[in-house]
């Protein structure tokens, strides 16, 4: 600690086990929705193989998360100015994977996320598809994990793989789900009854909290064409109303205890997953 006393961040990790499920549109939508509410948003893009919030939003990168590892930036050189005040941090796509950095870069990360200070109250991670090491490795790192899924048959299976393996091999036993894309609030529900039956049916010490659905809505295609965040281009849309509703839940669960609630231990924590894997 230093004298001067470090504020708690909250990280949350929005993942979903398989791709296509939406889950950089709700990462970018929930962001911008809870910058609207005040609170001071990064976004970290944490998908490098497949890096794709800065083209969803239109951005063109100079630097990446890669030259901050690679100790060719800063941190903040790398930050974007995002849509309704958030700033994010841009993966590179193609490049080394967290299970391949070495020490130094794994220092120069905690030293970089550490140096943020002040300039943020929310981490917002944006994980790849998958159950991958790097996936597993920020979703153990962060303090609330939202599972986005939707209405194919793959996204219950896929969503349960990930809890499964992140409860037994992780210790992990609380998840929040996010229904995308449902046609009504009753398929939304529907869907989260269906991963929690097959959950507690094999897992009896995991516990999922239903966070919500956010509709199917062709707003969402529009924005998408226009490269912008549907919260901010349409923010009256029926999604937008959703993610703005979501906001408001996230906005209302307890901030982080110390130590764990300081970003340089996200980092550490994350760094020694990735160790272990």
């Amino acid at each position: 600690m230093t004298s001067k006393q470090k504020q708690s961040v909250q990280v949350i990790a929005v993942t979903g086990g398989k791709g296509g499920v939406g889950k950089t549109n709700v990462s970018v939508n929930l962001s911008v929705a809870l910058a609207a509410l005040g609170r001071k948003v990064v976004l970290l893009d944490a998908d490098f193989g497949l890096a794709n919030v800065d083209v969803l939003l239109g951005l063109q990168p100079t630097h990446t998360l890669a030259d901050v590892m690679s100790g060719k930036s800063d941190l903040r050189d790398v930050l974007l100015n995002g849509p309704g005040g958030i700033k994010i941090v841009p993966a590179s796509s193609g490049t080394q994977s967290m299970v391949e950095m070495t020490p130094m870069q794994h220092a120069g990360l905690i030293q970089a996320f550490s140096e943020l200070g002040d300039n943020i109250d929310v981490l917002v991670i944006d994980t790849a598809a998958g159950i991958g090491d790097s996936v597993t490795s920020f979703v153990q790192a962060a303090q609330e994990v939202i599972m986005v899924v939707c209405d194919e048959p793959t996204s219950i299976t896929d969503a349960y793989a990930l809890i499964k393996l992140l409860n037994k091999s992780h210790g992990m036993t609380r998840f929040r789900v996010l229904a995308n894309m449902a046609h009504s609030p009753q398929e939304g529900r529907n869907l989260f009854n269906k991963l929690v039956n097959v959950t507690e049916r094999f897992l009896d010490d995991v516990t999922l909290q239903y966070l919500g659905a956010v509709p199917y809505d062709e707003m969402v295609r529009k924005a998408v064409q226009k490269q912008r965040a549907v919260y901010d281009v349409y923010p009256h849309a029926k999604c937008s109303l959703a993610f703005r509703n979501m906001a408001q839940q996230i906005d209302s669960w307890p901030l982080p205890s110390t130590p764990r609630g300081h970003l340089e231990f996200f980092v550490e924590r994350l760094v020694s997953h990735t160790g272990t894997e």
